[in-house]
């Protein structure tokens, strides 16, 4: 069995969340799991973005509090997430995808 390091960390005055690390890696803030997801808006647009805590960070878009951009979307559906080895892994694939079309996001969506 491998162990994992669990750690607190405050997001805002508001909000704390817990934070595991992969077992096995040093615990720096990069070595936690990190996640690039999309959601399709109400007008059928698409955002990308990157979290720790896909479920969190959703709720957050739900609640108007996860970006301007989605905040006047609303409602706002995940369709679409991925876990990468590393936050600076997932920032990368992030940029990759909002660096792409319409039609190639699509297209990533129906490879899953």
């Amino acid at each position: 069995a491998s162990a994992s390091a669990t750690t607190t960390m405050s997001i805002d005055r508001r909000e704390t969340i817990t934070l595991t690390a992969r077992a096995g890696r040093p615990g720096s803030a990069h070595d936690y799991m990190a996640f690039v997801y999309m959601l399709r808006c109400r007008d059928q647009s698409l955002y990308t973005g990157i979290a720790r805590d896909v479920q969190r960070r959703l709720k957050m878009h739900q609640a108007g509090r996860g970006a301007r951009y989605t905040a006047t979307r609303l409602p706002v559906e995940l369709i679409w997430q991925r876990e990468m080895t590393t936050w600076s892994e997932a920032m990368r694939e992030e940029r990759r995808i909002k660096r792409l079309s319409r039609a190639r996001k699509l297209q990533l969506l129906s490879t899953q």
